[in-house]
């Protein structure tokens, strides 16, 4: 098994390397070769499905490490669970290494059709995709807006499969049958792998330099980054320091020319639904935030914060019992009134907002163990694609819709945020709010960040080229910026304190503020989301289904009758 171990472990190794915070990216361009080479090699099939679920499983305990500052369970489940797609990948590309299929073909399928299929059973996991390593290609990845993400990673994996192919070639050399084929084989892929970058980098060439025609600037918006992990958070007892801090940050942005300020996700803790605030007493801190925000805005400018709404009932002793809760963004304006528009988190994270088969108990009780809790604090999902409103100084208006914490790494999602029903362009900019504080440790009063806040930071990228769309992200503890339409993660600002490069902001709080340039291009994407992703995946699903009746049915039929 040392040649098999030994060959999963580079790929493991290159992989990681290539992703953001490290970001080799030009590792990622030859990732998968080992990987593919032990796949052509005799090995047995047992060791060879073994050797990748042991160094997938590790992979992935050493990439997301951070989900065990939530969950130590659930970080082992998810990676043992994620760990089974290296035995498939490896079991479909050994099918078509045996059949002759052209490596730079198969690999960009598989290897996409596998990201594809990454948390299938809990609304998907898109995360550490090979096509994020090149978040920083600027021109490479503008294909995005056609193909997303996913375009990126077939690219990369194209380039994987035609290398592979060439060392295969190099060691059939003495195999005069094989020979022949291999050559030719190598050529053509080398051709197609060539003119496909070349492709690539011409049109992104082309989308950056059409930009100045679609691109107007709109209005300074604004950012106020708390830096707060959640073990404080939770426990409840800072929350009107946490609270006095994003005011006074706020403040800043407000002297800075901001007309719209924005809040971290859920940096109120407090229930700030209209109708429950009217049944409260004026000393409620509930209130006291609410009317608090409300004088800040009549400042000057919108502020937009994250806290919590929901549906209540009143109890026969007239206690006021939430019947839902939602994890929510609402808007302030500048006369002190509050929006109608609100906007209910609609993607939930499993085991951090809810808990599945809520209807199973017998399921759901035995997922409590994996929770962070010891209790079931299941939130509900929203179900409205909100797109908030509000008037610009210079008289035009504005719309933008938030999205709380992943959802901004859900790419299916995001289009709907994007585009109307008639496939109008809906909204001039996106807001992420996020609380990232979840995956920091704190030591010594030092806020100490793990990789997950570049990787998330990363993984926006794509979403702005895909929908040609400016996302501003705050977020708790970090990475708080602007990514603009073109998928660049702008350094600097017009005003504020947050250090000048984007992801030097880790770990600290601050302010920054800008003005936001609004993309009035309509892409491809939008209009019809990851359709290569579900391509590459039914054909993932077309082989393991050929593969399973070749073994199990063809043999049994062909096995001669004693």
């Amino acid at each position: 098994m040392a040649s098999p171990l030994a060959a999963f472990i580079l790929t493991a190794a290159m992989l990681t390397l290539a992703q953001a915070p490290i970001g080799w990216w030009p590792l990622a361009w030859a990732a998968y070769v080992p990987f593919i080479l032990v796949c052509s090699s005799k090995s047995k099939p047992s060791r060879l499905y073994l050797a990748s679920y042991i160094v997938g499983t590790c992979f992935w305990l050493g990439n997301i490490y951070w989900i065990s500052f939530v969950t130590v369970a659930g970080w082992i489940a998810a990676c043992m669970y994620l760990g089974l797609l290296w035995p498939l990948l490896a079991l479909t590309l050994r099918w078509c290494i045996n059949r002759k299929i052209p490596l730079v073909i198969a690999v960009p399928i598989l290897v996409v059709g596998m990201e594809k299929s990454q948390g299938l059973f809990f609304g998907g996991f898109f995360w550490h995709f090979l096509g994020h390593s090149q978040y920083d290609n600027t021109a490479l990845i503008q294909i995005a807006d056609i193909f997303g993400a996913a375009g990126v990673s077939f690219l990369v994996a194209m380039a994987n499969g035609v290398i592979a192919q060439l060392v295969i070639s190099a060691m059939n050399l003495e195999k005069k049958q094989d020979w022949r084929f291999s050559i030719l084989n190598s050529k053509f892929s080398i051709l197609i792998v060539v003119a496909a970058v070349a492709g690539a980098l011409i049109y992104g060439k082309w989308r950056i330099g059409q930009s100045d025609r679609f691109i107007t600037s709109g209005p300074m918006i604004g950012a106020v980054q708390t830096n707060v992990p959640q073990s404080v958070k939770e426990s409840f007892e800072a929350e009107q320091q946490i609270f006095d801090e994003a005011l006074n940050e706020g403040e800043l942005c407000l002297q800075s020319g901001a007309e719209l300020i924005v809040w971290p996700e859920t940096m109120v803790q407090a229930i700030l639904e209209p109708q429950v605030l009217r049944l409260l007493d004026e000393s409620h801190s509930y209130k006291i935030f609410d009317k608090t925000i409300s004088v800040h805005a009549q400042k000057g400018a919108y502020v937009l914060v994250g806290a919590y709404g929901g549906n209540h009932t009143i109890e026969e002793n007239r206690d006021i019992k939430m019947t839902e809760k939602f994890n929510s963004a609402f808007l302030y304006k500048p006369d002190g009134s509050r929006s109608p528009q609100k906007y209910y988190k609609i993607h939930l994270v499993p085991f951090g907002e809810y808990l599945p088969f809520k209807n199973i108990p017998l399921i759901h009780n035995l997922l409590l163990k994996f929770s962070p809790y010891d209790f079931d604090y299941t939130l509900d999902a929203g179900k409205t694609y909100t797109a908030f409103e509000m008037a610009g100084k210079n008289g035009a208006a504005y719309r933008f819709s938030v999205i709380i914490c992943y959802e901004d790494a859900v790419p299916n999602m995001v289009r709907r945020f994007v585009l109307d029903k008639d496939g109008r362009k809906r909204i001039d900019w996106l807001v992420n709010i996020s609380n990232d504080g979840w995956f920091v440790r704190f030591k010594d009063d030092k806020v100490l960040p793990s990789s997950e806040l570049a990787q998330h930071t990363a993984i926006c990228v794509f979403r702005a080229i895909e929908n040609r769309v400016v996302v501003l992200r705050c977020v708790n503890t970090g990475i708080s910026c602007m990514i603009d339409s073109l998928g660049q993660i702008r350094n600097g600002y017009a005003a504020g304190n947050l250090p000048e490069n984007a992801f030097d902001r880790q770990g600290v709080k601050g302010w920054f503020a800008d003005m936001v340039p609004i993309d009035s291009r309509i892409t491809f994407f939008s209009r019809y989301g990851f359709w290569l992703d579900f391509a590459c995946q039914l054909c993932l699903a077309g082989i393991i289904i050929t593969r399973l009746a070749e073994r199990f049915i063809f043999q049994k039929m062909l096995k001669p009758k004693p």
